[in-house]
């Protein structure tokens, strides 16, 4: 997924990872709703990753 949002949102990926990490994305977001997120599009997913980001006051 961090290279997936990396080209969606044109950065590094680990500029993502970074963005991730401050956020808890990767463990309270990602691996918290595994079951049911790896269902999902890859697209889908970025997609709430994006939400995700954006209520906690990340910029894109």
């Amino acid at each position: 997924m961090i290279h997936a949002c990396a080209n969606k949102w044109g950065k590094l990926p680990s500029e993502v990872y970074s963005m991730l990490s401050r956020t808890d994305c990767i463990n309270g977001f990602l691996v918290k709703h595994y079951d049911v997120l790896h269902t999902q599009s890859t697209e889908y997913v970025v997609n709430d990753i994006t939400e995700y980001l954006r209520v906690r006051g990340v910029q894109l």
